[in-house]
């Protein structure tokens, strides 16, 4: 039995284990040696897994959590009566939180083990490790926080920490540039949700969520600070038309860097439905807005295949499928917000279309991730990404093609991996709504697949070129990392349907529901 003042706590054990090990590895490197220092990231951040499946399993059964970090009672929330909620960091876990919370613990764990062999060649990997730890502390807080400022915090500790991830590897100034490119675009984006948080304080005179969407009366300013928003969120989630730093930042950064700054751009997207779901809601012009993200869903789509046909550099390749994936999330999540204010509707193929979309946010998550670490292994044996120098590996690296394949046919929504189960229930519900969207998001699958048969045909198919004729498997803690990725694939397209009922639809339905959310946090007051 796990003691009750961990299960209690569980919020607050979410942020401090991977925070603690953070700033705990440097030292530990240093006084120990590299198989210690090694052993306390990957035991750190199974822990943080850990945390985040125990919490999620409770929330799932018990509704949502309310968490004030110096409270009396660390569940119960200052009464808004007495002046109104302090200065207090509370985390607001529902559903949808704790949804988010278990992608980053799976990614994270899954990432670290792979970690653990691919960066044995570097140097700097304390660094390394205490900059990965932190960027997963700024992911969880995203998803957990009920803040808006500590939001902006958690956005800020990830995109620092992203930055100086992309630019670890120093490749003839490249990455660095990369790094630097981040750096910028994240600083903007901060700015622009610092400026709507001190826009909506300036008016409510408070900065927790559910109170904000109590009193909300979208005034002029309120509009202001939701524009701020929508266009900071969808410029870190990597959307189009502000996609432009995802290419660079996903190709020069480590695999297991891009494949959990995939997860951390998802952290944004998180912020963008929390935002007009729960902050904006009844308040909303739901169709206007709802298609506003449909058209930036539509775009990210059709220009990220569209980019990534002509790539030869897999990294480079896989970075512009990121950007049309999340397009097929900014689609889902779009036509339920188009329809929110119709109840027939939202039953016939809205509710649908969100659970769609928000599966395929985890679905995404592992066979992207996947796919990053098998081009990862690829470049870990053969010390390059242009697709026009590879060619025969699938001979000598047997267990990374079968892991290529199964994410790529997943990417690809070819049954019975996840991404068929997502991607289909996009396709009906979106169909209903407009059947041209749906048609175009059936096409974008086409190309894709089209896309990914060209690389495995590059990297894996033909005669082994000489200078690979000594080409080993990747090391085993590389084959754990993707092998437990391409287990999730697996299971989830099996079982859709359970994965539906148990987590997506959940998830959904405390996206939609405002007034649950704001009377978990403000009820009996």
């Amino acid at each position: 039995m796990i003691p009750d003042i961990i299960m209690h706590n569980l919020p607050a054990f979410l942020i401090a284990v991977p925070m603690f090990a953070a700033f705990a590895t440097p030292l530990i490197g240093r006084l120990g040696n590299e198989r210690v220092r090694d052993a306390w990231v990957l035991l750190a951040m199974a822990l943080t897994a850990a945390v985040a499946v125990l919490l999620a399993a409770q929330v799932y059964s018990a509704g949502t959590l309310v968490y004030t970090f110096g409270g009396a009672s660390p569940g119960i929330p200052v009464p808004a009566d007495s002046g109104g909620i302090p200065v207090r960091i509370i985390f607001t876990i529902d559903a949808m939180s704790a949804f988010m919370a278990l992608i980053a613990g799976i990614v994270g764990f899954s990432v670290t083990a792979y970690s653990m062999a691919s960066q044995s060649r570097s140097s700097g990997r304390e660094s390394y490790y205490m900059l990965l730890l932190l960027l997963t502390v700024g992911v969880l807080g995203m998803v957990c926080t009920g803040d808006l400022f500590n939001f902006f915090v958690f956005l800020e500790i990830s995109s620092l920490a992203g930055a100086a991830l992309v630019a670890s590897r120093v490749d003839r100034g490249v990455a660095v540039e990369a790094g630097l490119k981040y750096a910028v675009l994240s600083t903007l984006g901060g700015l622009l949700v610092l400026f709507a948080v001190a826009l909506l304080y300036g008016q409510y005179g408070s900065l927790n969520m559910a109170l904000i969407a109590h009193q909300m009366q979208f005034t002029v300013l309120d509009m202001v600070a939701l524009v701020l928003l929508v266009t900071a969120l969808a410029m870190k989630c990597g959307a189009v038309p502000m996609h432009f730093w995802t290419p660079d930042a996903y190709s020069m950064a480590p695999a297991p860097v891009t494949a959990f700054l995939v997860v951390a751009s998802q952290a944004s997207l998180y912020g963008l439905f929390r935002v007009v779901f729960t902050l904006y809601n009844v308040t909303l012009n739901y169709s206007l807005v709802g298609w506003f993200i449909i058209i930036i869903g539509v775009l990210s789509m059709v220009v990220g295949v569209t980019m990534a046909l002509p790539q030869k550099d897999v990294m480079r390749l896989m970075a512009y499928h990121a950007v049309s994936q999340t397009g097929y999330m900014l689609l889902g999540v779009g036509v339920g917000l188009a329809v929110l204010g119709d109840e027939t509707l939202m039953s016939t193929f809205g509710l649908t279309a969100m659970e769609g979309g928000i599966f395929h946010i985890i679905n995404h998550a592992m066979y992207k991730g996947l796919l990053f670490l098998t081009a990862g292994a690829v470049f870990y044996r053969t010390g390059t990404r242009n697709l026009n120098q590879m060619g025969g590996l699938g001979h000598n690296m047997k267990w990374t093609m079968v892991f290529f394949i199964i994410g790529a046919l997943a990417i690809a929504g070819i049954p019975p991996f996840n991404g068929f189960a997502s991607k289909l229930m996009i396709y009906e519900s979106v169909f209903l709504f407009n059947p041209f969207l749906s048609i175009i998001a059936m096409v974008v699958s086409i190309l894709t697949l089209a896309s990914f048969v060209k690389v495995f045909h590059s990297v894996f198919m033909g005669p082994q070129l000489p200078e690979y004729q000594d080409v080993k498997e990747v090391p085993a803690y590389m084959l754990i990392g993707m092998g437990i990725l391409a287990l999730v694939v697996i299971v989830f397209g099996l079982f859709p349907q359970v994965v539906v009922d148990g987590l997506v639809a959940p998830a959904a339905s405390a996206l939609v529901d405002q007034s649950s959310y704001i009377a978990s946090v403000l009820g009996g007051i």
